[in-house]
């Protein structure tokens, strides 16, 4: 990374943007008629297909919890999904992190107290990546949950932010990640109580930077709110149609 130009004296990223500005966002849910709930989404050039299953039985019953619902998530990677060939694509030490990251996400966010005795099964796949991994696997959970039928208590959406050359930016790429100059803020926000649902730091930053990066984070959040929301609208309404021309 020594000797590239993330941030030019225009203003502008390596990628065009401007320090604000969030990469292109498209998302299709229904994805898959054999889940219960699906979505696809892509944020630039990462793409997250996302499958939910349940609630159904718990298939372990000594992990059945009498008050709640289990959360089960499983995160992978496909082997093409980098430039570099995979061999294990998923249970590899970052698969699993990331794996226990969205399931503490989606416990805050699921209202798991209408489910209990039984299961959600949330399978991740990450067809391309190209920064914010975690994010996009969020934001694709979140609408195929929505498309399940599940209660949640709000949307999650999620966003990274940094701090680079006095600007603070948002929604990073991997080039930007896997510099040491750009320190990665990331938070999961439920938009509407705007209450966090996780925050990580990669990296180092000076505490006087660090309420403006939360901002852009929180901000990039809600941004990225105003367009799942659009997606779910128009999927719902597709489906009433189609109901309607069924009938």
């Amino acid at each position: 990374m020594a000797g590239l130009e993330l941030l030019s004296d225009q203003g502008l990223r390596i990628d065009g943007r401007r320090p604000h500005e969030l990469r292109r966002i498209q998302c299709k849910m229904g994805v898959f008629r054999q889940a219960d709930g699906s979505a696809y989404i892509e944020q630039g050039n990462t793409k997250i297909l996302c499958a939910v299953y349940g609630p159904h039985e718990v298939r372990n019953r000594s992990k059945a919890l009498n008050d709640k619902v289990l959360i089960n998530c499983q995160y992978s990677m496909a082997t093409f999904s980098t430039g570099e060939r995979k061999r294990r694509p998923r249970g590899d030490r970052k698969s699993q992190e990331m794996t226990m990251h969205l399931q503490q996400t989606f416990e805050a966010a699921v209202m798991t107290h209408l489910y209990p005795r039984s299961q959600i099964d949330i399978f991740v796949e990450v067809l391309q990546a190209d920064g914010g991994n975690y994010c996009a696997s969020v934001n694709a959970a979140t609408l195929a949950l929505i498309d399940a039928g599940i209660a949640m208590q709000d949307y999650v959406c999620a966003c990274s932010s940094s701090y680079l050359k006095d600007q603070t930016i948002v929604d990073m790429n991997h080039l930007e990640e896997s510099s040491s100059s750009c320190p990665e803020l990331i938070v999961a926000l439920l938009p509407k109580s705007e209450q966090m649902a996780f925050v990580e730091m990669n990296g180092k930053m000076h505490e006087d930077h660090l309420n403006n990066t939360m901002e852009m984070a929180m901000k990039g959040c809600r941004d990225i709110y105003s367009v799942l929301d659009r997606a779910v609208r128009e999927h719902v309404t597709h489906v009433s149609n189609a109901v309607s021309l069924e009938k």
